[in-house]
């Protein structure tokens, strides 16, 4: 590996690679582990990025693959506690952060990337597909079910009739 041209790479992605682990994250602390974490794994696959022309968009996906991982093993965790003294979900039509957190930890991997870099990085189908190694038509169809695996797991939000009629 050329050190310097990956001393480089991490200098000028840095302020990048942080705001978008802390969009991912929303937590400086853990933003920061995923970094680091982020680093280590673009810095094994270094000379073949080189290649391909593409380590930033890589360390995109690495970023948010890994994170999904660290949710994934949190759900686990928390559907292995026992249910008695855990907090009643928020009331209906509310969502609170750690069961939309679920949601999204329950998506696969790749669907959960493409919501990301739609959402997050605002990217169009065939650039995500790039970045992805799949096609735009497989993207749109990531978006669409991951969409429908968060929104069957939102609470139903009850709408008064008066509100209804104005809106």
């Amino acid at each position: 590996m050329d050190a310097d041209e990956f001393e480089t790479f991490v200098r000028e992605s840095a302020p990048t690679l942080r705001r978008y682990a802390r969009a991912v994250t929303a937590d400086p602390g853990q933003a920061e582990e995923l970094l680091e974490q982020t680093y280590a794994r673009v810095a094994t696959s270094w000379h073949r990025l080189l290649a391909d022309g593409s380590p930033l968009g890589y360390a995109k996906v690495a970023m948010v693959r890994l994170h999904v991982s660290r949710l994934r093993r949190i759900a686990r965790r928390v559907r292995s506690l026992p249910t008695a003294g855990r907090p009643v979900g928020a009331e209906v039509g509310r969502v609170d952060d750690g069961h939309l957190r679920r949601l999204l930890a329950g998506l696969a991997p790749l669907q959960r990337v493409v919501l990301v870099m739609t959402y997050l990085d605002d990217l169009d189908d065939e650039s995500i597909a790039a970045a992805i190694g799949r096609r735009p038509g497989t993207v749109r169809s990531l978006r669409h079910r991951a969409l429908g695996t968060v929104r069957d797991g939102l609470p139903i939000a009850r709408v008064r009739p008066e509100m209804e009629a104005a809106g």
